[in-house]
This record gives structure tokens, sequence and C-alpha cells, in this order.
């Protein structure tokens, strides 16, 4: 057991970077073959697939998504002691500098894989991870299923994954997924690390523009979603459009400023 432990362990980590890369599959061990990330953009969630939150209440995915804001959809488990807990701790960290308050301009669902999880489970890590992110009651839902709907959901947004018997536990990548609102695939970001800007930027695109200040509006014109890594990068053709229109701006408000003052009356007598 506690080789296959250690051997769901070290490729959890290598998933996370390897996901985005469908030829990488070949470099897994046998164990791992499948485990992976087909992305499927465009893709709508099936809206008749229901789960049960936190409080052990029945939830259709379809009103998770049918508000007009987009959702930040990951699927870990809750007993899962290796990369879940690394993965969702990483995107806690993002969140907390994040000023876009879940429930606000966008909701977060987590889903377990793990069809023998429990509601009282579910409501055990929500409780952690709120506490631990610290800004109240958020609209981050906690959801369980049985096997036939969490196997549709997953392979609606094409995260493979399988059981290992040897350690007891589920491999399976770590990515975070956007859905527009009305539930379509939207993006895929991948890691274990995860910054503020990789947030704004996925929801701003899963929200097809309803999102973000002209401010972050011009901002992501600077970078561009980087197929190979699943993640936003500088984009040098957007950062000297912005310097340009910094310095036309910059410009706008020195001849402004001099026109102003050749406006000024002048004094009689006066020099100036």
């Amino acid at each position: 057991m506690a080789l296959g432990r250690a051997i769901v362990a070290a490729a959890a980590g290598w998933l996370a970077v390897a996901a985005p890369c469908a030829h990488a599959e070949e470099a897994l061990p046998a164990e791992l073959q499948g485990v992976t990330v087909e992305e499927h953009l465009g893709r709508a969630i099936p809206g008749e697939l229901t789960f049960r939150d936190s409080t052990g209440a029945t939830v259709r995915f379809a009103d998770l998504v049918d508000d007009g804001i987009p959702v930040l959809l990951t699927l870990n488990y809750y007993s899962c002691t290796t990369l879940c807990g690394v993965q969702l701790n990483a995107l806690l960290s993002a969140l907390r500098p994040f000023d876009w308050v879940p429930g606000e301009k966008y909701r977060i669902v987590t889903v377990s894989i793990d069809p023998s999880e429990s509601p009282e489970l579910a409501a055990g890590k929500r409780k952690n991870y709120l506490d631990s992110l610290g800004k109240g009651d958020v609209d981050w839902q906690f959801l369980v299923g049985d096997a036939a709907t969490v196997a549709a959901l997953a392979d609606t947004v094409g995260f493979r994954y399988r059981y290992d018997d040897a350690s007891k536990q589920f491999a399976h990548p770590a990515v975070l997924t956007f859905l527009a609102p009305g539930g379509t695939v939207a993006r895929y970001v991948y890691g274990l690390e995860y910054t503020d800007r990789d947030l704004r930027f996925a929801l701003m695109e899963a929200a097809a523009g309803r999102l973000g200040s002209p401010v972050d509006k011009l901002i992501l014109s600077c970078f561009h979603y980087n197929e190979s890594t699943g993640r936003y990068t500088p984009f040098a053709f957007g950062i000297m459009r912005l310097g340009g229109i910094v310095s036309l701006f910059a410009v706008g408000l020195l001849g402004a400023a001099m026109w102003r003052v050749e406006r000024k009356p002048r004094i009689p007598g006066s020099d100036t």
C-alpha cells in the first residue's frame, strides 16, 4: 500500500504540470495511464445532473449555472491525503488577495469524485476552507454524488481519473475548470499554484466580457492563454500596445496642462 500511495502522490504533481500535453501520457506508469484532461471547450454540462450539498439537500447542476455568473469548478475528493489538499490550498492562496468574492461575480463548485463520500464529510471540508479563506459564508459549494452522476460530469469536462487499488486512492489531474453562465466549458487552468490574475482572466473570459473593469480588460489584452502550460502569460504586442496607450494618455495630459497655461489671462504690466 505504501508503494501504491507513493506512486499516486509522486505522479500527481507530474500530472498537474503535464495534463495540458496529450502526448505526455506515454511517460506515466501503467497505474496512471489515462489520467489526464481532454479539453472539451464549448461543451455544456448536462443540466439534469443532481448532487447533494453539504447540508444534504439535493442540488441540480443547472441551478448552479443559470443565474448569469460563471462557475469555477474543481473535481477532488474530501478524504484525499495527497493532491487534493495541495490543489485546494493553492486555490485558497489565490482567493485570499482576490477582490472578487464568490457569490457576487462568480461561484465556486467543488465536486467529490468519490461516490462513497457523504454530505457530512463535505460539510466539514467546506467549513475548514471557508474558515481559512476568512471571507465569511461565501458561495463555495461542496457537493457529493453517485458514481454515474460524477462520471457524467467528469466525462463532460474531460476530467480523466481512476481508482488505485493498491493505495485505496483516486489518481487524478489538478485543474480548475471555468464554466460560462449556462454551464458550457470555457477555460482550463492547470497546476498546483494559481494567482489572482489567473482567476480574474479566466472568469472574465468565461463571462464573455461581462466581468471586469475597463482597466481589467485593458490589462487582459497584455496577456494570452498559453495552450502548452494552461496559464496566462505576458503578450509582447499587448504590452507594447498598452505602453502606447499610456504614452498617448500622458501626452494628452501634458498638452491639456500646457493649453490651460496658455489660456490663463495675462496681468497687465506682468512679464508672465
